[in-house]
C-alpha cells in the first residue's frame, strides 16, 4: 500500500475487556518500530489523538452486543481499507455469547437495578455477523507475534497466512506428549485452531479452546472420547462453553449435550 503519506492504523473496541489491545502495547519495542512507520490514531488504550479516517487498516476487538455496537461497526468498515477482527470477542462473540444460551432479559432483571435503561441485543455476536471482515485472528488474547505479522503483512500489501490447523499440530511440532492420551487430561487440542504455540499443553495441561474451532472438527468424536474418560454430559456443556462459546461447532456440540 503505497499512497504518498503515512499509513493509517486505526484499533477499536467493541464489547471486550481490553486485553486483545493490551496484547499489541505489550509488544513494546516492536510497537515503537511500527508507530515510526504508520499513523496510528485512534487507539483508545494508547492515545486520546483522533482521526476522522479513512483508514488503511482497522483492527476490531470486540463483539456486537448493542445497538450502538452494531451502528459503530458499520461506520468503521465504511472508513476501513483493510478490516482484521482481534480476539475470541471479535471473532466469536466472547465469553459474554453465553447469554446466547439464556435469556437477557432475565440477566438484565438479575444484575441492573433499573433494567429498563440498559440497550443490550439478544445475542452477543462477531463482527462477521454485521460487516465484512478481511481477516480474522483468533485467541483470548490474540497472540502478539500473529497480530505483529498480520500488520506487517497487511501494511505491506501482501495477503497474511492464517492456519486453520489445530493446537495437535503445534503439540507435535513442541514434542509434546499428548495430555489427553497419555494422561486421560480432557484437552481440547484437537479441535481448537492453534496459534497459542500450544501453551497449555506444553506445561501438561489439557487445551482451554482459547483460539476457537479449527477449520476442521471432530468435536461429537472428541466428547466421546471425554465420556470414556469419564466426564459427564453437563461437564461436556460446560467444557465447550467459555471463550469462544458461540462459534457453531462448539455451540452445536454443547447443544447437543443439554
Amino acid at each position: 500500500m503505497n499512497h504518498g503519506r503515512p499509513l493509517r492504523l486505526a484499533v477499536w473496541k467493541l464489547a471486550s475487556c481490553d486485553g486483545c489491545q493490551l496484547a499489541l502495547l505489550d509488544c513494546e519495542d516492536e510497537l515503537l518500530t511500527l508507530a515510526s512507520r504508520v499513523e496510528i490514531a485512534p487507539f483508545a488504550e494508547a492515545t486520546s489523538r483522533s482521526d476522522d479516517g479513512p483508514w488503511d487498516l482497522s483492527l476490531v476487538e470486540g463483539s456486537v452486543s448493542t445497538p450502538a455496537d452494531a451502528e459503530r461497526v458499520r461506520r468503521i468498515r465504511a472508513g476501513s481499507r483493510v478490516l482484521v477482527t482481534i480476539g475470541a470477542c471479535a471473532t466469536a462473540g466472547g465469553i459474554q455469547a453465553l447469554r446466547n444460551f439464556a435469556e437477557v432479559d432475565a440477566f438484565r432483571r438479575a444484575v441492573y437495578a433499573s433494567p429498563q435503561t440498559i440497550e443490550a441485543l439478544a445475542r452477543s455476536s462477531p463482527v462477521s455477523d454485521h460487516v465484512m471482515v478481511d481477516y480474522e485472528l483468533h485467541g483470548c488474547p490474540v497472540d502478539r507475534g500473529q497480530l505483529l505479522r498480520v500488520i506487517a503483512d497487511v501494511l505491506a500489501g501482501v495477503r497474511p497466512q492464517l492456519s486453520g490447523a489445530s493446537v495437535c499440530e503445534e503439540c507435535k511440532r513442541a514434542g509434546n506428549v499428548c495430555v489427553l492420551v497419555a494422561h486421560g487430561t480432557p484437552c481440547l487440542g484437537p479441535v481448537t485452531r492453534g496459534g497459542c504455540g500450544a501453551l497449555c499443553p506444553s506445561c501438561a495441561r489439557g487445551c482451554y479452546g482459547c483460539f476457537g474451532p479449527a477449520d476442521t472438527t471432530n468435536a461429537p468424536a472428541l466428547s466421546a472420547r471425554l465420556e470414556t474418560l469419564g466426564m459427564s454430559r453437563p461437564a461436556l456443556l460446560r467444557f465447550y462453553r467459555s471463550f469462544n462459546a458461540a462459534a457453531p461447532p462448539f455451540a452445536d456440540e454443547s447443544t447437543r449435550h443439554e
